[in-house]
């Protein structure tokens, strides 16, 4: 019998093998300073692009003045325990009603962390007899939540209704054995690579299946649709989502999440989700602080214009110089590169160093073997200056990485 920690020592995964090269640099790098456009890193400034800030209102100074006064009135303490017990609120209520209207839904329910509060959703929602069927390409949170569920699940091609179909009919047939009912999960945008999900073409098969819809708008939600509520209202279906789920961590810049649906599926959640019932509530200057965010992304529409100015720019300034951008259809900007994860390492170090650009890279596993994604994250913070730079960059770096450049410096790095 081996040692439990054996596993460990030989087998670090496919990440952590890097971990000795690629800590407080590539992984767990210190960003420092206020949360902007531009911030420290390694002591010197770079525009940031890893920033999930969509809306800028991290520093914001009306969104600064709300948090320290919460703060300073309440502490970070109260309320002390889960809400179901003595931990809820008169702002707890006042947030959930104005999100609920906001994203056209007849109930809310704020969560206290978004990762955990997906997770617990689905686990709420389904029992051994249901089936869920979800996108391949769905986040780690989702995953993780299907994990826990004990009947059958199946994944169908990403954004692919074909494949959607074929997988509701054998889910169908299960369900209709077991008797129980069937889940379809989809995010309303994919943070990697920036497309949206084929929302209105899922819900279009409810004529053909019986299923409920659970969407996952993390990176839709502030961003997309006329008012800003996601990914849903951008494409005319946000009343045939069933259950409705976002973060505070992109666009409200805090902590937090709520899911949105019928009264009915709220109050079921409410005393269901063993994340909310076992575990303390969220803090109320957190609640406060919500609450001024999404009265400025409610009666602030130049914020999210804003934002929209500095994506269009950006994207369309980099699809201009033949970067492959994919098929984003939101601000996420993803950027495809041919190359090995070596030369990535000696690349972000320029654009990082020489360049003074901090942007995500991502590499295999998250990606096929032999390509560098480089995810660039445009907010209202950004300006023109910032993306002018950036483009200017990144056209220096392609030529190196294609000429042999970037390679020959990495076989040059024994460390590498």
């Amino acid at each position: 019998m081996k040692d439990l920690f054996d596993k460990i020592i030989e087998n670090k995964g496919p990440l952590g093998k890097y971990a000795s090269i690629a800590e407080g640099y590539f992984a767990f790098p210190k960003l420092e300073g206020p949360i902007g456009n531009r911030m420290i890193f390694n002591g010197k400034e770079v525009i940031t692009w890893s920033v999930n800030d969509y809306l800028g209102l991290a520093n914001h100074p009306e969104i600064r003045e709300a948090d320290i006064n919460a703060a300073k009135e309440y502490g970070s303490a109260y309320p002390m325990g889960a809400r179901l017990m003595s931990g809820h609120t008169k702002f707890h209520e006042q947030l959930e009603s104005e999100l609920a209207t906001f994203v056209s839904k007849e109930k809310a329910y704020v969560l206290n962390f978004g990762y955990q509060g997906i997770l617990s959703t689905i686990d709420s929602l389904v029992s051994k007899n249901d089936v869920i069927v979800y996108d391949i390409d769905a986040h780690a949170c989702i995953v993780d939540g299907v994990r826990l569920h004990i009947g059958k699940r199946f994944t169908y091609q990403h954004n692919d209704i074909e494949s959607l179909s074929l997988n509701l009919e054998r889910a169908t047939k299960i369900a209709e054995k077991t008797g129980g009912g069937i889940l379809v999960i989809s995010e309303g945008v994919f943070g990697m690579r920036g497309e949206q999900g084929k929302i209105k073409e899922i819900v279009a098969l409810k004529t053909k299946f019986k299923f409920r819809l659970l969407v996952d708008d993390a990176h839709g939600f502030g961003t997309l649709g006329a008012t800003g509520a996601g990914a849903g209202e951008e494409q005319g279906v946000q009343d045939q989502i069933d259950v409705y789920f976002a973060t505070f961590a992109k666009s409200l810049a805090s902590t937090g999440a709520f899911i949105a649906a019928d009264s009915m599926i709220i109050d079921f959640l409410k005393y269901n989700m063993r994340s909310q019932v076992f575990a303390k509530s969220l803090q109320i200057q957190l609640v406060i602080g919500a609450l001024k965010r999404l009265e400025l992304l409610r009666t602030r529409p130049e914020i999210k214009e804003k934002l929209w100015t500095n994506v269009k720019a950006l994207q369309s300034g980099l699809k201009n110089q033949d970067f492959n951008l994919g098929t984003t259809q939101s601000c996420v900007t993803p950027v495809f590169l041919k190359g090995t994860i070596q030369e990535a390492m000696v690349m972000v170090r320029e654009l990082r160093e020489k360049y003074f650009i901090f942007c995500s890279i991502v590499v295999y596993p998250v990606v096929p073997k032999g390509i560098i994604l480089l995810r660039l994250i445009p907010t209202a913070s950004h300006n023109l200056k910032d993306i002018e730079e950036t483009l200017l960059a990144f056209s220096k770096i392609r030529s190196k990485l294609y000429d042999g450049t970037y390679l020959k410096l990495a076989k040059k790095m024994k460390s590498i």
